[in-house]
């Protein structure tokens, strides 16, 4: 378990993050567990995650995210027991 308070905030929430395929790869784990603070936001989760893993800062700036297997927009809250999920772009036929 990776605990990540943001910007020095006495965290409030957890979040599961979950990597998937190439984002994996470039992360180099699969999973995070984050300590947010309660007004979190997906963006500040993915700036935490940054700020956790060493090779998320690889990461794109606007992954395709889902929080509780739905699509979601950086400015979308976070509440204790999420699941957010990073997608990479998919391709084939």
């Amino acid at each position: 378990m990776l605990s990540c308070p943001l910007m020095g905030v006495r965290a409030a929430i957890r979040v599961e993050c979950r990597l998937f395929a190439r984002y994996a790869e470039i992360a180099g784990a699969d999973h995070a567990t984050l300590e947010l603070p309660e007004s979190a936001t997906v963006e500040d989760a993915l700036r935490a995650l940054r700020a956790s893993l060493p090779g998320a800062a690889g990461l794109p700036e606007r992954p395709l995210v889902a929080v509780n297997l739905a699509h979601a927009l950086p400015g979308t809250r976070l509440a204790d027991g999420d699941e957010l999920a990073l997608l990479p772009p998919l391709a084939g036929g």
